[in-house]
């Protein structure tokens, strides 16, 4: 292998093809230091500098290959890397120089377009609208998701000239870089920006409607969850046993008795519970209506012990930073794995599974009732939305019955093992 890369020719980096022999491949411009060419599957090939600022290494991309007006052939690309160098011996980071000035570019095409910029249009319906029907973990993802993949390319185009072939554009960089998920989420959440407009006044139609199927299928992904009757009380039983915090505990051993979706339970703040009426009363983070779930008497007496640590206001399950936070996001997945619970085997998410399969599979209850307090939409014979109090005598019935089956399960094998060894 020599010790230095040769000098790139024109003719050479316009023959240059992905071979499929590596992950990344790329060229690289032994006359330019820092300066190479990757290629990519889908045939485009990217200029990219790296480089060093403050002891750390950094990569900035240039721009794509091509003899266009906005391409750069490998004249082109030496001297944004000679500028970018320049920038480097002034004590400037190129990538910073480039968000400013970008962010300079962003805001003159706001003021130039007015409110009607797809960014524009976007926050003011994170701020009016989505942050308001999640919870605030899941809107600050969605609100990145935003900012890392499509305002780049879309936030200040007016919203109302967009096209389909351009939002696909942007969804398909993010598919390509192996984000599959995301990018349909992100078509999901453009959507609803694109309807937010229309009802606004701002635009005529949703764009991201023209794009249903043409982005690959994701893989269904189901959270792990015990189901079987005898490993489930082996589990309840360990985490009545969790040595950890007791915001953390109770957490844990009401995840199973409500199955709550565990932002929902994490962030429940105690305004939201009324001991003397046995009562949550909370929107479903998943655009649901607001909701009344009754307690059943094991969650009242848990609730009850935690009032006197956490109460009265402020998180129910506060983390231990402090009470203006709650517990966050790994906390209870951690504390099962701390348990022998790893993720293959159980989340805190799949409580909501084992009730699910169980209530419906094992002890007959009705199938509505349970997706109801599971907090899915709901519809009667007509199509309409059952209102926030649906089912709410039988779901009272339903959860009591819950917590005690769990109870007997719990004590059944406790027994059934205290027999095998005698």
């Amino acid at each position: 292998m020599p010790r230095h890369a040769p000098h790139l020719t024109e003719k050479a980096v316009k023959a240059a093809r992905y071979d499929g022999s590596r992950k990344i491949h790329k060229l690289t411009d032994g006359q330019t230091p820092g300066l190479h060419l990757v290629l990519k599957p889908s045939g485009r090939k990217i200029w990219r500098l790296r480089y060093q600022y403050a002891g750390k290494p950094k990569s900035l991309t240039l721009g794509d290959y091509g003899d266009a007006a906005d391409e750069l052939d490998l004249k082109k690309a030496r001297a944004a890397a000679a500028s970018a160098r320049k920038l480097l011996q002034e004590g400037t980071d190129p990538s910073q120089d480039r968000k400013d000035k970008e962010a300079v570019r962003r805001k003159k095409a706001d003021q130039i377009a007015g409110l009607d910029t797809f960014r524009a249009v976007a926050i003011e319906w994170f701020e009016k609208v989505h942050r308001h029907q999640v919870v605030a973990a899941h809107a600050g993802r969605n609100l990145r998701r935003f900012e890392m993949h499509l305002f780049p390319a879309l936030g200040g185009k007016p919203i109302a000239k967009i096209t389909s072939s351009q939002l696909l554009t942007a969804l398909h960089d993010v598919q390509e870089a192996g984000h599959l998920e995301t990018a349909h989420r992100l078509r999901t959440l453009a959507g609803q920006v694109f309807r937010y407009a229309i009802v606004t006044s701002r635009a005529e139609r949703n764009v991201a409607a023209d794009l249903q199927g043409v982005l690959r299928k994701t893989e269904t992904k189901h959270y792990a969850a015990i189901t079987d009757p005898v490993e489930l009380a082996g589990l309840l039983r360990a985490i009545d046993g969790h040595a950890g915090q007791p915001a953390t505990k109770a957490a844990l051993q009401l995840a199973p008795l409500l199955f709550m979706r565990p932002g929902e339970l994490r962030t429940l703040t105690w305004d939201l519970v009324s001991l003397p009426a046995g009562e949550l009363d909370y929107r479903p983070s998943k655009g649901g209506q607001p909701m009344v779930t009754p307690l059943p008497r094991q969650a009242i007496e848990i609730l009850q012990a935690l009032y006197a640590l956490t109460g009265p206001d402020g998180y129910v399950f506060p983390s231990m930073r402090g009470k203006g936070r709650p517990l966050s996001d790994n906390t209870l997945n951690a504390a099962l794995r701390s348990l022998g619970y790893e993720k293959g085997k159980m989340t805190t998410h799949g409580f909501r599974a084992v009730a699910r399969t169980i209530l419906v599979e094992g002890l007959d209850i009705p199938a509505e009732w349970v997706e109801m307090q599971l907090g899915h939409a709901v519809k009667d014979a007509l199509g309409r939305a059952y209102n926030r109090t649906s089912f709410l005598k039988q779901r009272r019935e339903m959860l009591q019955r819950w917590a005690d089956y769990l109870d007997t399960l719990r004590d059944r094998v406790v027994a059934m093992q205290a027999k095998s060894v005698g």
